[in-house]
């Protein structure tokens, strides 16, 4: 067949020859809605000269500096989180972003304050994953103060200024868990509950909706003082093998935090116990064969690919609204999965 011609794509774009001329030649002749017709138009036909129509295009596009800090890369789900934003903003049309996504392997609140900073003064607007701590807080507001805005992710934070908000419903997180050991333990007895982080305020919700659920519904169950794990797989072991041994009538645990695969090797190392139910956070390769081994009940997590749309749209409105605009607060509905769902 005859490869497109430039009157081709004219007419398959709706525009004039001399049009598509000035798309190739003088795009930012050419108001932003039509150039992206004539892109869409070269897309379909198959226009040879797709690549230099592209590059007409994002020649005339403003460049929008993202960056996003994420907890270690070491983690499938952070590595995970990180891939799925950066294929968010690849596909977030009309508009040319550099993003930039870093991860945090030291996460002090010193480390996290300070690679706040230095990624604020490399991007136009920031996201981040932190504890709440106030060296955390004063980089926030120093962030904020060079007219960078901060977007949280997964747990809210504050400071003195606006900070925006992208993440589920954690009081909904926890009276969730606690609904599905409510359901699936026949026998009520102690809950072990680990977390990453005494300072990371998500989880710390997922812990007051899950105790409120349960004073709500069933007093039976004794919730025990959350564990922290620090994010790290060998003390979520150590815990969770110490209440095992320990706590004869355990009936459960929540796996709110980090160190999920650590809980994960400790309960299949040891004899599973009748009706013993285990409630994990993300779904990623480890947590998904714990589920259909029976070592996990069930799983909440983020839908990540929405997540990361959020996060792509919300940056870029934190952008456009400048200094003085208000704070984004976005949450969105959580997955849930059992073994007989993945």
């Amino acid at each position: 067949m005859k490869r497109p011609t430039i009157p081709d794509l004219a007419r398959a774009a709706g525009v004039s020859v001399s049009t598509v001329n000035r798309v190739l030649n003088q795009p930012e002749l050419v108001r932003s809605p039509t150039r992206e017709r004539v892109l869409a138009a070269a897309e379909g036909i198959e226009f040879y000269g797709l690549g230099t129509i592209e590059n007409a295009v994002k020649s005339t596009q403003t460049t929008h500096r993202l960056g996003v800090l994420l907890q270690r890369g070491s983690r499938a789900f952070y590595l995970n989180l990180g891939e799925a934003i950066t294929a968010a903003a690849c596909s977030y049309g009309g508009h040319k972003i550099e993003l930039t996504v870093e991860y945090l392997e030291d996460l002090t609140p010193e480390k996290v304050a300070k690679h706040m900073v230095s990624m604020g003064e490399r991007c136009e607007v920031l996201a981040i994953v932190a504890p709440q701590h106030p060296l955390v807080a004063d980089a926030i507001d120093s962030v904020l103060g060079t007219g960078v805005p901060v977007v949280s992710l997964i747990g809210p934070l504050t400071a003195k200024g606006n900070i925006s908000f992208v993440g589920l419903d954690n009081w909904k997180v926890g009276r969730t868990a606690a609904w599905a050991f409510d359901k699936m333990v026949h026998e009520a007895g102690k809950i072990g509950v680990l977390v990453g982080s005494h300072r990371l305020r998500n989880q710390e919700m997922n812990e007051s909706g899950f105790r409120s659920y349960l004073r709500e519904h069933n007093t039976e169950f004794s919730v025990l003082e959350p564990l922290p794990t620090y994010e790290s797989a060998a003390v979520a072991r150590e815990h969770v093998e110490t209440l095992l041994t320990n706590q004869p009538d355990l009936c459960g645990l929540y796996i709110s935090g980090g160190g999920v695969t650590g809980a994960i090797a400790a309960l299949r190392a040891m004899p599973k116990r009748a009706d013993f139910v285990a409630v994990g956070y993300e779904l990623f390769d480890d947590t998904r064969a714990a589920l259909i081994d029976g070592t996990l009940s069930m799983i909440i997590s983020h839908p990540l690919e929405r997540f990361a749309r959020e996060t792509i749209e919300t940056l870029m409105k934190a952008k456009s609204g400048g200094r003085e605009a208000g704070a984004h607060q976005v949450t969105f509905g959580f997955d849930i999965y059992t073994p007989e769902s993945v």
